[in-house]
């Protein structure tokens, strides 16, 4: 039985976005937006400002990244699945299709830019999954408080100095047994306001178990105990 990944519309999108991606270079987009990922992270600006002038970079999880994410909701059987960092929705169209292969509810994703939630949006209809995606745009620390039921996945892919308190805002949601999967963790930015995140996510007395595994530029997959 072939999966709803594996579909036509759900793969020429994602191809299209992939593909896009792979044409970036980051460091120029990054530098044309006015944001040194050498120096301090985060930079001296609003989440919100860095937001608008990063509006144009599609930053998503890789395609074996996404690949992993596909495979882990649906081991778990995830019926609600939460998302932190739509951008253009590459990894939203991951945990969608999982979502729909598991029978399952929706995927609840939050962006702050609206250019690029529209973008994201326009992706999930032409991928036929529009009606799985609850796209919520604003401040993640707010659009979030809000979640129907138990939550079964959480993925933290946005700035790495809001990950923790997004974390704390969804937490009490979370499922024993739930997954929260953070990308990016071997990136070399932002290691100083990222290390107390790593301490409480890598603490069991707070209720996780966590690994991180080599993929791209490193995922991390914690298990919530209790």
């Amino acid at each position: 039985m072939s999966s709803t990944l594996e579909s036509d519309a759900v793969a020429a999108t994602l191809n299209r976005l992939l593909a896009a991606e792979d044409k970036q270079d980051l460091a120029a987009e990054w530098a044309a937006a006015g944001i040194d990922l050498t120096g301090e992270f985060p930079a001296r600006m609003s989440a919100a400002d860095m937001a608008e002038r990063t509006k144009d970079i599609i930053m998503s999880v890789s395609r074996k990244g996404g690949e992993l994410l596909y495979l882990l909701t649906r081991a778990i059987k995830a019926q609600t699945v939460v998302e932190f960092g739509t951008s253009f929705g590459i990894s939203t169209l991951y945990l969608a299709a999982a979502v729909r292969d598991n029978g399952g509810r929706q995927v609840i994703t939050t962006e702050l830019q609206q250019d690029k939630a529209r973008e994201a949006t326009k992706n999930f209809a032409a991928a036929g999954l529009g009606d799985l995606v609850d796209l919520r745009v604003g401040d993640a620390r707010q659009t979030l408080r809000d979640l129907p039921g138990q939550v079964d996945l959480l993925l933290l892919d946005g700035w790495l100095d809001l990950r923790l308190p997004v974390l704390r805002v969804v937490e009490p949601r979370l499922r024993p047994g739930a997954l929260v999967v953070i990308d990016d963790v071997d990136l070399d930015i932002g290691r100083g306001v990222y290390e107390e995140f790593r301490d409480y996510i890598g603490d069991p007395a707070n209720g996780y178990l966590s690994v991180t595994v080599p993929v791209h530029q490193g995922v991390q997959i914690a298990l919530k105990t209790g």
